[in-house]
């Protein structure tokens, strides 16, 4: 960041700010209008600074200068102060306090012409006073601009220190028109909020819908919303569909009432009147709460974005319409014109009613059109949920703040709701698409294993009395997938049928896993039903004899924690003999390939590699042999020296091995899977748990964080809205399936991660953690 000596200087203040500032949390002041004002920019500010609120734990602390228009709003406790932004003298006395402040370090203000029309010398006089770090978020980028407008935009941008558009077309106008250098703009969509992607049918139902084709539109009413369009269009749809029926959604917008009063809406409800759309129009004339409008564009069959301004930047409204996966038809602004590509959408002229009609009738007549576009929106504006837009600014803040604050991820609450969604009264499904169970992707032995190891966790942790009649659930499909004959088989499909994949694939990994979970619920058997610890222990014991011939590298792995959970309250002497079978051939593998630059069991780094020294952990703590302990603790820290950098994890792709005497690659992104993270948290756990070692421990909430966004394409991978875990992160996109694997690795990790954030009562062999999480920067 260009040095600014003009607005931020050092002092002899410095050493009293900096010992201020080790007390109270940085303050990052948003200049914007706040609800209770009715405004899009007002809702804007507040779902963002709710998103890095939710996302971030003492890192910093925001507060707002509420802009006013000669009203007197009343505002809760973040905001600060209020700016009367028709009086100069508000303008001074605001900058007085921002630059007297020791505790604002960064302002931030939300630019709308609109905002500062005939006061704009005003704002620049407070923007140069403050001689603060500067962020100018800019809602609207005047295209081919008067020589007035260029000036005031120039001047702002010369003072700030960073630009925010939320186009790619308005960066390049601020670059082409405005002569603004690219360096210092940056692009971040408008954020939208996740949605659990309700059942439409079941939402019609709720509100009275049943049986219409909804078409909607939302947001304060104006002419510029050029509603009318859609009306003029209605008539030809009713034809080809007499069920439809328009939504008009939102209030008309509070400076058009100052003004005119009801005059736009009344004109809207005689041309309804003229074309007989009385029973296909409804109007909803309210500042509608944000759950129900949520649900209102769930319902939505099509949304109808019709503005008649073609300098109209961005639209919040049209963001949220996507991301709750409506079909939309638009009109050209260039928001949309981004958006809609490659069938995300429809766009037609301003204004042009007849073809609205034409592809209104289209879409309707389509179901699967309809369906297909709405998939394609939904990973189009993935990346722009309020989740992700906080990651991006506060990272962007840094930048300007010259590194600083250290930022901490905040754990989200343990949701089990997806898990629940996922699991039948048979197994857990195994793929969705997006949070929705697919059915007919059936079931396997792997994903229900580590299903029953996460509820063995979660039970372990809060003994809720309804996981037991999970636990069970899952256990009674892993003793479906045994075999008389020996060995478990693993595809399992909606019939409950065995599919032919059984033949195809190899699989130990798969029996290993059970083998797994079924220790695992062993080491509970002094707090789970001894009927269940009874049949556990009997299809245990029978497997682990039908498990002599396994050798896959992995599958041991898995064996040997089974093994050593089963044997922690009492031992077998035959069981640990079958460990250190098991043990003793990873030993030789990793003698044959260990050198003094590899220190492996195999000749490549591959999938879930943290399970190998964490196995020989767990051999090491039943048999006491130190050669285990020995080669666990140096593979470990090999690895962890392969997957860490300073400050996040980065697990070996999928896409290809890493191989001995090959470099990494730090370009080579994508492949990576919420799995091979969970186990690497799970056995920093371990190895922190053994050893004490600081470093185990912080490793594991860097790793964990990689859920909450700090992977190479900083966005969330755990959804907190649903429950669920996105399937995997790729070179540029989030997997956005919310499969079994990755939801239940989520939560092991989660899971893992509670014991060191709460101090809890656990049973042996688990001894107390440490009440505090450390930071996370």
């Amino acid at each position: 960041m260009k040095e600014q000596p003009h607005r931020w200087r050092r002092g002899p203040g410095d050493t009293a700010r900096r010992c201020l500032t080790a007390k109270k949390l940085p303050q990052w002041l948003f200049l914007s209008t706040f609800p209770p004002r009715e405004c899009g920019i007002a809702t804007y500010t507040q779902d963002l600074i709710k998103a890095m609120n939710d996302k971030f734990t003492q890192s910093f602390e925001i507060k707002v200068a509420a802009l006013e228009s000669g009203h007197h709003h009343r505002y809760g406790t973040e905001v600060l102060n209020v700016l009367q932004t028709r009086n100069p003298s508000s303008y001074r006395k605001l900058a007085q306090k921002i630059s007297s402040s020791d505790q604002i370090e960064l302002v931030v203000l939300q630019h709308e012409f609109g905002l500062f029309r005939s006061n704009e010398r005003d704002l620049l006089k407070l923007l140069h006073y403050i001689r603060k770090p500067l962020v100018v978020v800019f809602h609207t980028v005047l295209p081919k601009p008067d020589g007035g407008t260029q000036q005031y935009i120039r001047e702002i941008a010369e003072i700030s220190d960073a630009l925010i558009v939320m186009t790619d077309d308005a960066g390049k106008i601020l670059q082409l028109n405005y002569l603004i250098e690219k360096e210092k703009i940056s692009v971040i969509p408008h954020g939208t909020h996740l949605v659990k992607h309700l059942d439409k049918d079941t939402l019609k139902e709720k509100y009275g819908f049943r049986g219409r084709k909804i078409l909607s539109t939302f947001g304060l009413l104006s002419s510029g919303k050029s509603i009318e369009t859609t009306l003029k269009a209605l008539p030809e749809v009713k034809k080809q569909h007499p069920d439809v029926l328009f939504l008009i959604i939102g209030k008309t917008h509070p400076t058009v009432v100052q003004h005119e009063g009801e005059k736009y809406r009344k004109g809207l409800e005689q041309l309804v009147e003229d074309l007989h759309l009385n029973e296909n129009v409804q109007f909803i004339n309210e500042y509608v709460a944000l759950d129900t409008l949520l649900e209102y564009l769930q319902l939505t069959d099509i949304y109808l974005f019709t503005s008649s301004d073609p300098n109209q930047a961005v639209s919040g409204t049209f963001s949220y319409a996507v991301s709750c996966g409506c079909p939309i038809i638009s009109t050209p602004i260039p928001h949309a014109c981004e958006v809609l590509k490659k069938e995300c959408g429809i766009i037609i002229d301003f204004n042009d009613s007849s073809e609205l009609a034409r592809q209104a009738i289209k879409l309707l007549d389509d179901e699967a059109l309809r369906n297909r576009i709405s998939l394609n929106g939904l990973h189009r504006m993935a990346p722009t949920a309020w989740e992700n837009s906080a990651i991006t600014h506060v990272q962007l803040f840094k930048k300007v703040l010259n590194g600083r604050p250290e930022i901490h991820y905040k754990i989200p609450e343990i949701n089990l709701d997806h898990l629940h969604r996922l699991t039948t009264d048979f197994g857990i499904i195994q793929f969705a698409v997006i949070n929705q169970p697919d059915i007919n992707s059936g079931y396997t032995l792997d994903d229900n294993a580590r299903a029953l190891i996460a509820m063995c966790r979660h039970y372990r942790l809060f003994r809720t009395e309804a996981d037991v009649e999970q636990i069970r659930l899952y256990f009674n499909f892993i003793s479906y997938c045994y075999q008389k004959n020996g060995g478990f088989l693993n595809y399992v499909d909606v019939q409950k049928h065995f599919t032919a994949q059984n033949e195809e694939d190899n699989l130990d990994d798969a029996a290993g896993r059970a083998i797994w979970a079924l220790g695992y619920l062993l080491s509970l058997q002094d707090i789970l039903p001894a009927q269940l610890i009874s049949e556990t222990r009997k299809l245990f014991d029978t497997a682990v004899e039908q498990s002599t011939g396994i050798h896959s590298t992995r599958a041991m792995a898995f064996m040997i924690k089974g093994l050593y959970y089963a044997n922690i309250n009492s031992t077998s002497l035959h069981q640990i003999r079958r460990l250190e079978l098991f043990a003793d051939r990873l030993v030789q593998m990793y003698r044959h390939e260990a050198d003094e630059n590899w220190q492996w069991y195999e000749s490549y780094l591959t999938y879930a590699n943290s399970l190998l020294p964490e196995a020989l952990l767990f051999a090491w703590r039943l048999t006491h042999k130190e050669i285990y302990r020995e080669i666990a603790a140096d593979s470990f820290r090999f690895l962890i020296s392969k997957i860490f950098t300073e400050d996040r994890i980065k697990v070996i792709s999928n896409r290809g091995w890493l191989h001995n005497g090959q470099e990494i690659n730090d370009s080579d992104q994508g492949g990576e899977q919420a799995i091979d993270v969970a186990y690497t948290v799970m056995a920093l756990s371990e190895f922190y748990t053994t050893f004490k070692v600081k470093e185990y421990r912080d490793k594991m909430f860097t790793a964990f964080t990689w859920f909450l966004g700090n992977n190479h394409l900083n966005r969330i991978v755990y959804n907190p809205c649903t429950g669920g875990c996105y399937d995997g992160v790729e070179e540029d996109y989030i997997n956005l399936n919310q499969g079994a694997e990755s939801t239940v690795s989520y939560l092991m990790a989660r899971l893992t991660v509670e014991e060191y954030v709460v101090k809890r009562k656990i049973p042996d062999p688990w001894p107390e953690t440490e009440n505090s999480l450390p930071l996370i920067s």
